[in-house]
C-alpha cells in the first residue's frame, strides 16, 4: 500500500514569534544566556579598552595592523559597551522575565486554590499509615475535624469534604512559601542585572595620587585617570574637596619576622568638606573607605615623594616639588621620573630611585632600601639633557621616560650618577645645565574614587537572592490526605503522605502527625509504626 506524506502546516509569522518566545523564556536558555555572557565579558581582559586607556588602544592598533583595525571593527576595543555584549545582557534580563513571570502567575493561582482531592486509593502515596479505633469513641467526621485541627496547627492548609457513605476526608497541604523563594531568587537575579547596568551605565572611578600638604577636588582635571559609565556626564560630579594632613605607617620592629622592617598598617589623615557645609576630619584606611558627595573614597597605596629643586643653566628655578616614586619591593625601594620642560638652554630629564633607608655606594651594586622606614634617605639617579617631546601632541606616560632622543648627562654606567643624601644634598650639572637639589620628602596615597548608584540594587538584591535560596532549600512541600470512615464498628483513619520533589523528611513528619494523632484520642499503639514499612496497619485501645 502506498503511503501518502502530508507536510506540516506552516507556522506563519505569529507562530514563529510565538515558538521564538518560548524558547527564549526556558530556564534552560537564560543559563546559556549567563554561560555566553561570561564569555564575552573575557575579551574585556585581554585587551585594552578604549574607555580607560584610549592611548593603550592606539598602540595596539598601530603594532598589530590589520588585525588590530579588524578588532576595533567588531568592538573588542570596547566591549563593555558593544553591541553584541548589550544584545547578550538584554536577552537575559528578558529571557528571566520571561521566566519568572509566568511562574509568579501559576503561583499566585496556586495559593488561592484549596488543597488537592483526596485519592481514592491513600496506600499508593509514598508514606501510608492506618488507625483502627473503637467506632463508639469517635465519629468519622469527629476524627477528621480534629485531624484538620491537627493539621493546621502544623501550618497546613486544609479543607474538610464529606465523600457520602459515612466517609469524610481531609485535604491538607504546606510549604508554598518553598516556591515564592524560588521565585524570589530569580527576581533578585534580575535586580542584580539592573544594578550592574545602573551601575555601568552611570557610575565611575578615578584615581588620584595626593601628597601630603596637598588638595584634591572632585571635578575631572583633578583626577590622574578617570573611567566614566556608558552614560556618564562629567558634569554631574560633585565639587568636594579632600585635602591629606598626614600620613601614619606602624613598621614590623620583630627582629625575628620575615617581614622585618615592613610597613603593617597605615591610615591617612584627610579633612574633608562638602560645598556649602563645614569641613570634617576622617580617617582613611585599607579596606575602610570614606564616604564623601555620594563617593566612596578607598586607600589603594602609598609611597614617598622626594621634594627636589632644579635650578636650568640659567639660573632660573625650573622645577620645585614633590615627586611622585612608585614603589618597586616590599622595602619601598622606588623609581623616581622627573621631567622639566621649562629648564634652559635644554630641556631636563632625570631617572632613578628613592631610597627610604638607602644602602649604596658608587661601583658597590644596586641601590636599594634594606628598610621601609626613612632612617637614611636618599636620591639615586641619572640625569637627561634635550627635547622631551612634550609638545609632539602624543600623549606621554608621566611615570616613563624615553631616552632615546636625549643625550645623557650623568650616568650609572659611567660611574658619575647622581647621588644625594642628608650630607650631600645638592649636585652640580655638567656642560652648564644648572643644579638639582634634594630638600627633603613627603608621603602619599592613591586613591581610588568609586561612584555605584547600582551598589544598593545588587546588595539588596543579593541578600533577597540569599533568603531565597534559604527559603527553597529548607521548605518541603507536602500535601497530607487523611480519610475516616466505619466498617463493623471500627473506625478506621487512613492517612497518606506526599512530598513535592525531594524530601527525606516526610516519614518523620508521619511520625508526628501519628503522634499528635494518638495525643488527641488518647491511643496507645500496641505496635510502633515503622518508617520502613509505611503500609503498616496500627491499632488504637
Amino acid at each position: 500500500m502506498a503511503r501518502t506524506h502530508t507536510d506540516a502546516p506552516a507556522l506563519g509569522i505569529t507562530g514563529m514569534l510565538r515558538w521564538g518566545w518560548t524558547q527564549l523564556t526556558k530556564m534552560n536558555t537564560a543559563l546559556l544566556l549567563l554561560l555566553l555572557l561570561a564569555v564575552a565579558a573575557v575579551p574585556g581582559s585581554m585587551f585594552p579598552q578604549r574607555i580607560q586607556d584610549p592611548a593603550k588602544v592606539t598602540d595596539y592598533i598601530k603594532t598589530h595592523p590589520g588585525w588590530g583595525e579588524f578588532a576595533d571593527k567588531i568592538q573588542l576595543f570596547d566591549v563593555f559597551s558593544s553591541g553584541w555584549f548589550s544584545a547578550i545582557y538584554l536577552l537575559l534580563f528578558i529571557s528571566l522575565i520571561g521566566c519568572v513571570t509566568p511562574r509568579a502567575i501559576k503561583h499566585a493561582k496556586d495559593w488561592r486554590k484549596p488543597p488537592a482531592r483526596t485519592p481514592k486509593n491513600l496506600s499508593r502515596m509514598p508514606v501510608h499509615r492506618t488507625i483502627d479505633i473503637d467506632a463508639d469513641a469517635l465519629t468519622p467526621q469527629a476524627a477528621i475535624e480534629d485531624a484538620a485541627a491537627i493539621l493546621r496547627k502544623r501550618r497546613y492548609r486544609v479543607q474538610i469534604r464529606e465523600e457520602g457513605d459515612g466517609q469524610y476526608s481531609v485535604g491538607a497541604e504546606r510549604g508554598y512559601l518553598r516556591e515564592v523563594g524560588n521565585i524570589l531568587f530569580h527576581v533578585a537575579m534580575i535586580g542584580i542585572l539592573v544594578g550592574v547596568a545602573v551601575g555601568s551605565l552611570f557610575g565611575y572611578r578615578g584615581q588620584k595620587i595626593l601628597v601630603e600638604g596637598e588638595t584634591f577636588v572632585n571635578s575631572l582635571i583633578g583626577y590622574d585617570s578617570f573611567t566614566p559609565g556608558t552614560n556618564y556626564n562629567p558634569d554631574w560630579l560633585n565639587p568636594y574637596a579632600v585635602t591629606l594632613n598626614n600620613f601614619q605607617v606602624r613598621y614590623d620592629r620583630q627582629r625575628d619576622s620575615h617581614t622585618y622592617g615592613q610597613d603593617l598598617d597605615y591610615n591617612a589623615q584627610l579633612t574633608v568638606q562638602n560645598p556649602g557645609s563645614s569641613p570634617e576630619q576622617k580617617t582613611l584606611k585599607v579596606n575602610e573607605p570614606v564616604d564623601v558627595g555620594g563617593t566612596s573614597v578607598f586607600l589603594s597605596g602609598n609611597g614617598y615623594a622626594p621634594i627636589v629643586k632644579v635650578t636650568d643653566g640659567e639660573g632660573k628655578v625650573a622645577y620645585e616639588g614633590p615627586v611622585v616614586a612608585l614603589p618597586t619591593d616590599g622595602k619601598y625601594t622606588s623609581s623616581v621620573v622627573l621631567k622639566v620642560p621649562d629648564a634652559r638652554p635644554a630641556q631636563l630629564g632625570f631617572v632613578g630611585m628613592f631610597l627610604p633607608t638607602g644602602s649604596y655606594e658608587r661601583g658597590a651594586g644596586i641601590p636599594h632600601s634594606v628598610d621601609s622606614a626613612p632612617a637614611n634617605p636618599m636620591l639615586v639617579l641619572q640625569s637627561y639633557s634635550g627635547d622631551l617631546g612634550l609638545n609632539s601632541g602624543q600623549p606621554q606616560n608621566v611615570y616613563v621616560l624615553d631616552t632615546s632622543k636625549l643625550t645623557a648627562l650623568n650616568s650609572m654606567a659611567n660611574q658619575n650618577g647622581i647621588v644625594l643624601d642628608a650630607q650631600h644634598r645638592t649636585a652640580t650639572l655638567p656642560e652648564g645645565n644648572g643644579t638639582i637639589e634634594f630638600m627633603g620628602y613627603k608621603r602619599y596615597v592613591g586613591m581610588e574614587v568609586r561612584h555605584d548608584p547600582g551598589q544598593n540594587i545588587v546588595l539588596y538584591s543579593f541578600v533577597v537572592a540569599f533568603v531565597g535560596l534559604i527559603v527553597s532549600l529548607f521548605v518541603a512541600r507536602r500535601r497530607v490526605w487523611v480519610r475516616a470512615s466505619t466498617d463493623e464498628g471500627v473506625l478506621t483513619v487512613e492517612y497518606g503522605l506526599l512530598a513535592r520533589g525531594e524530601d527525606p523528611r516526610l516519614a518523620a513528619e508521619a511520625e508526628r502527625i501519628t503522634d499528635a494523632f494518638a495525643a488527641r484520642w488518647g491511643l496507645e499503639f500496641a505496635e510502633e509504626p515503622s518508617s520502613e514499612e509505611p503500609t503498616e496497619k496500627t491499632e488504637g485501645k
